[in-house]
């Protein structure tokens, strides 16, 4: 059957739906590099849940998805802004999602690594941001997941330069008990941090920010890079001190960035990877064999999804990645901690929706058509 979709035009048209899925079996963890994908979480759709009031979480659900991840091969990177981390997902309800995913993974044998922030803080001095961060890094370790020091915006707005960011950041790694992962998140996910490292100039940021990690190479397992900026990234990689990974964290580039050149490639902390994980994991394990073209012919044609997804006001992407779970099966609702669900319009669904099942991503494609219909018929185009 096919289905009415509403176009950019502002008119309807016939799509018929891809009647097969990709096969994209549970396999191992690929060696060749590092993938995480950033996990969201699936909210309570019963709770009596106001938007600016705790989040409610359905763990079964949740936990279910990370599984789902695991089987995969792929690493998870959880409480991280996929999950809504300041945008719906409260500190409390994170704390609660690091301590149950991080003992999850202990008992599936997979790999997590959790976000340290300071969203537990309204506003504060350095004195404060600094306290902040450490109880969260003590929570994470406490739990026995790898910590991935996130930007703050509390940091960003007590800070006056680029030698604040140095002292907080490295107090944090004088402590860590291990290698973190550094996150540079730039203002196009969160506009708050416009400016973090010290400067506006991008130029400048990165130097601060290779200062950090030059004072204390032993105590960084990697960085993740989100600017979607390419040519910054590589840039970056090529002057990381020996040992130092790469975790591209770029929605547009991920597989030239990936793939690599002659003088190096990224590892993957992604949250295009919540929707697209079998798949990515699948291509990555191509590079593993060597081939390369195969690798960006299974993966170049998913950077119209993700770019779809990503598209400005971009921190709102959690809303179709979401949206995409729901469709896939991976969660019986269309519903969002903070009501998130509202963030994008119809339009942007059926592209979503026609995009990813273009590529085969529904496991059960006549559920994804199904679901599908439900929602264009709650918003008044017949079917």
């Amino acid at each position: 059957m096919s289905l009415l979709l509403p176009g950019p035009d502002g008119t309807t048209r016939r799509y018929e739906p891809r009647a097969v899925p990709l096969a994209l079996p549970p396999g191992p963890p690929p060696h060749s590099r590092t993938v995480f994908s950033a996990a969201h979480v699936v909210a309570d759709p019963y709770a009596d849940a106001p938007p600016d009031g705790p989040a409610a979480v359905d763990w079964d659900a949740t936990l279910a998805f990370r599984r789902h991840l695991w089987s995969h091969g792929l690493g998870v990177a959880e409480a991280m802004d996929t999950a809504q981390r300041g945008m719906g997902l409260d500190w409390p309800a994170a704390a609660e999602l690091i301590r149950r995913s991080a003992a999850e993974a202990k008992a599936v044998d997979g790999r997590i690594a959790c976000g340290v922030g300071t969203d537990q803080l309204a506003s504060g001095g350095l004195a404060e941001v600094r306290a902040a961060y450490e109880e969260q890094l003590a929570l994470v370790e406490e739990a026995g997941a790898q910590p991935i020091l996130m930007a703050s915006r509390a940091l960003a707005a007590a800070a006056r330069g680029a030698e604040d960011y140095l002292a907080v950041y490295g107090e944090l790694l004088r402590q860590a008990s291990g290698p973190v992962i550094l996150h540079w998140l730039g203002p196009m996910f969160d506009p708050a941090l416009d400016g973090y490292w010290g400067s506006p100039g991008l130029d400048a940021a990165t130097e601060t920010f290779l200062d950090v990690i030059a004072a204390h190479p032993d105590k960084v397992d990697g960085i993740k890079v989100s600017l979607l900026d390419a040519r910054r990234e590589v840039e970056l990689r090529r002057r990381l001190p020996a040992g130092v990974r790469c975790y591209t964290g770029d929605d547009f580039h991920y597989p030239e960035l990936i793939a690599g050149d002659q003088q190096g490639f990224s590892h993957a902390l992604l949250g295009i990877f919540d929707p697209l994980g079998p798949l990515a994991a699948e291509a990555v394990r191509l590079l593993d064999k060597g081939d390369t073209e195969a690798f960006r012919a299974a993966l170049d044609p998913t950077v119209e999804l993700s770019r779809h997804l990503f598209e400005p006001p971009t921190r709102f992407y959690k809303t179709g990645v979401v949206f995409l779970a729901w469709l896939a099966g991976h969660q019986s609702h269309f519903t969002m901690v903070g009501g998130l669900q509202s963030a994008r319009s119809l339009r942007h669904f059926a592209r979503a929706y026609e995009l990813a099942d273009g590529l085969g991503l529904f496991p059960d494609p006549g559920r994804a058509e199904s679901r599908m219909r439900s929602l264009l018929t709650v918003y008044g185009v017949p079917q």
